[in-house]
């Protein structure tokens, strides 16, 4: 390769099946944006991910997501499901991973309560000479240029910002944006998928949005083999003694319906690794004082911690998903017994 590449291998842990990305960075050359000329309009394009994970177990969500973006004919198109479940599980990854076979482009947009609704289509940006540039975000870019799309934590956006992409998740696949005059007929490999976590600081997304995102794949807690096979992937480094340590405490947090993910067990063990250089202790007690500093001392007495929570929240839903789709006294929900 060109002496002027620099190979970096850096181990990210933001995401939980996230094991080790390895980016390509150009040093003395800068990032080349493209354009594109939509209706004698010029727009800027974003630039696509650098990153190539890999999901690791749980097959199934991987085998639903890869089916909704299937084209079993060539008026057919993909579907644009939602990915459900606790924040730290790995739905951002596993859209990645996904979007892989279907596309060397991905883009992640990632929503919250303050992303406007130009923020999702294009954004005029002004110039120091008073001329006004249209830059695409990363949704569109992918309607444009066929790629996969990836809205992160979709149900932290507004009704408002919502509406604006009615038009290009039905049938229609268009949007319009009024700030710079044009319409936008998305290519027809345009993949999109819309991650949720389903915790309180979230908008209700209205009905007529959710019918265009369709089906919701759910993302459940690991079991403890498929745990531990993504702690060893994510941390090659670690010892069986503190694996098993944070194997159990995460399988039973998961059991007593506590909100501690497989995120949290890789950042405590790192953790525990650091701290174990120039000290004696051991690791279980490095461990518990990761777990203390991280989740905090609830943490380190797990079922007290669960009785306490019920007494402060006697009506907080379980983590059960099925309690996302059906009454508790539905005859359809598969845990009414």
């Amino acid at each position: 390769m060109a002496s002027n590449l620099s190979y970096l291998t850096i181990a990210l842990i933001n995401l939980p099946t996230l094991v080790l990305y390895y980016i390509s960075i150009k040093k003395e050359r800068p990032i080349m944006h493209a354009f594109t000329t939509i209706q004698d309009t010029r727009i800027r394009l974003s630039p696509p991910l650098t990153i190539t994970p890999k999901w690791v177990a749980q097959a199934e969500p991987l085998k639903q997501l890869t089916a909704c973006w299937l084209k079993l004919s060539e008026d057919d198109q993909p579907l644009t499901p939602r990915l459900i479940g606790p924040p730290g599980l790995g739905k951002t990854t596993l859209a990645m991973a996904a979007g892989l076979t279907f596309s060397e482009n991905i883009y992640l947009m990632q929503c919250s309560a303050d992303t406007r609704p130009e923020d999702l289509i294009i954004t005029p940006v002004f110039g120091e000479d008073s001329t006004i540039s249209y830059h695409a975000s990363p949704l569109l870019t992918a309607a444009i240029t066929g790629g996969v799309a990836i809205l992160d934590e979709g149900n932290r956006m507004s009704e408002k910002s919502w509406a604006s992409l009615a038009g290009l998740l039905d049938h229609r696949r268009s949007a319009e944006s009024i700030i710079a005059g044009i319409t936008i007929i998305a290519h027809p490999d345009f993949r999109c998928v819309v991650t949720m976590n389903d915790d309180s600081s979230t908008f209700e997304i209205p009905d007529y949005i959710m019918s265009r995102l369709q089906p919701a794949i759910e993302i459940p807690f690991p079991k403890k083999e498929e745990e531990l096979q993504i702690l060893k992937y994510n941390i090659p480094s670690a010892k069986d003694d503190i694996l098993e340590l944070c194997v159990n405490f995460l399988q039973q947090a998961h059991d007593l319906d506590l909100p501690y993910s497989i995120r949290d067990g890789i950042n405590s063990i790192r953790y525990s690794l650091k701290l174990k250089h120039g000290t004696d202790k051991s690791i279980t007690e490095l461990f518990h004082q990761a777990i203390s500093q991280i989740l905090g001392p609830e943490a380190l007495d797990l079922e007290q911690y669960a009785k306490k929570r019920n007494l402060l929240y006697p009506n907080m839903p379980s983590m059960d998903m099925s309690e996302f789709f059906f009454d508790a006294d539905d005859e359809l929900n598969p845990d009414n017994d």
